[in-house]
């Protein structure tokens, strides 16, 4: 009996003992995908689309903040529309039904997108 007492006592201890590891003081692993992260947004080029259109240009402005244009696009846009009467005798003051919009100016729409 005294026997089993003392193996039951070191089999106690010796779960204790291994139960209990050294300390390892490792950097913390989001510190160093942090470090990554901003490493490669570094290196990683801003990109930017923008849009004018109708006469609107403000590229320049982009520009001499050191943003170049990767790609430039354009197309046709109405820049403003207007009201005519659908037929001559047509009162489009009384006759709301008989009133046709109609685009006034075609301007043209340019979009740049940018890289920095």
């Amino acid at each position: 009996m005294k026997i089993i007492k003392q193996i039951s006592q070191i089999f106690l201890i010796s779960i204790f003992l291994s139960s209990c590891r050294t300390l390892n003081i490792e950097e913390d692993p989001s510190k160093s995908l942090k470090k990554n992260n901003t490493e490669n947004s570094n290196l990683e080029k801003k990109k930017l689309k923008i849009k004018f259109s109708c006469g609107e240009n403000g590229i320049s402005e982009y520009l001499d903040d050191g943003w170049k244009i990767s790609k430039e696009d354009s197309q046709e846009k109405v820049c403003s529309w207007k009201s005519v009467p659908a037929t001559k005798d047509c009162d489009m003051e009384k006759d709301k039904g008989c009133k046709i919009t109609m685009p006034d100016k075609i301007g043209e729409e340019k979009t740049y997108f940018l890289e920095k």
